[in-house]
């Protein structure tokens, strides 16, 4: 049965003297006050909850410190902006290869065609956000394009600059021509079904991200679909079955090894993970992954 919530707003103040009195060392309790004040009390809890020596209680194991708390928030928020750059990367160049094959093998404005949709309503539904971003959209081009030709909407390259990553996953997801699923998924090396799912994912996480939630030891509930055979040298790389960041990593480096060879990308993750010395089996990573081909070198 369900009660009335009864606890009181607390201060700043009273935050610090509750997470002391829990067992929290705090050296500077008005810096901590200032964090708590920015940053929020439940925020912080989602990085002191692996801290707790039981649940009910929410008392800490002996020498946990608020500064180490601090540095797993900021850690978490540097991933968060590192995968940001790359997903904005790959989503750039997957949108690019969608206008692309659409444009040369079913016309420009193929966009309009419902008869390339496996379902037809879900086609009307993401046109009709397609549209509304349009219509939201200030681009210069978009104006000048809606401004001198009689089309409904401009050509397909034009309108997947204004695409979100999430309507280029459905309208990936919708496509139906297989050859020209083919063609998408052959530029990154993947199985036509296996890059729908990755779209799917990448849009979950890359929300996840840009809504500032929790990234490195969340269980994801949106999880890619694992490459069986194609391209083989990655099969081995990914963790089956595994809910955590680790796999994401991999299907970001991936992405980045292809449309940019010389990215630092892999290098700035290496460094931010030893910066803070965190402990990767929360994200999922395996024993071992040093020295794991993806983290080893760049494109095979």
């Amino acid at each position: 049965m369900k009660r009335a919530f009864t606890k009181p707003a607390t201060t700043y103040t009273e935050q610090v003297a509750l997470l002391q009195a829990r067992g929290m060392v705090i050296d500077d309790p008005e810096r901590a006050a200032f964090y708590l004040q920015h940053l929020n009390y439940y925020r912080l809890g989602a990085y002191w909850l692996p801290f707790e020596a039981e649940h009910a209680s929410h008392c800490f194991r002996p020498g946990t410190r608020f500064e180490t708390v601090l540095d797993l928030y900021v850690f978490d928020r540097e991933l968060r902006l590192l995968v940001l750059d790359a997903v904005e990367r790959i989503e750039v160049s997957i949108r690019s290869q969608w206008a692309y094959q659409l444009a040369h093998q079913h016309g420009p404005h193929a966009h309009l065609d419902a008869g390339l949709a496996y379902k037809r309503r879900h086609w009307e539904s993401n046109l009709a956000k397609l549209k509304a971003e349009l219509d939201r959209s200030d681009e210069t081009f978009v104006k000048h394009l809606a401004q001198t030709y009689s089309e409904d909407m401009p050509p397909v390259w034009a309108v997947c600059e204004i695409m979100s990553l999430g309507l280029l996953s459905r309208w990936y997801g919708n496509l139906k021509p297989m050859p020209t699923r083919r063609a998408i998924a052959d530029v990154y090396g993947l199985d036509q079904r296996v890059l729908e799912s990755w779209l799917h994912h990448l849009t979950f996480i890359r929300n996840t991200c840009a809504h500032h939630s929790r990234l490195w030891n969340r269980e994801l509930t949106i999880t890619p679909e694992l490459p069986r055979s194609k391209p083989h040298t990655l099969v081995a790389e990914f963790v089956p079955g595994s809910r955590k960041l680790y796999n994401t990593l991999v299907i970001l480096l991936h992405f980045m090894d292809i449309i940019a060879p010389h990215h630092q990308w892999r290098a700035r993750l290496v460094e931010l993970i030893e910066r803070h010395g965190v402990f990767v089996a929360a994200m999922g990573f395996p024993i071992g992954w040093q020295v794991r081909r993806i983290w080893m070198e760049g494109p095979a």
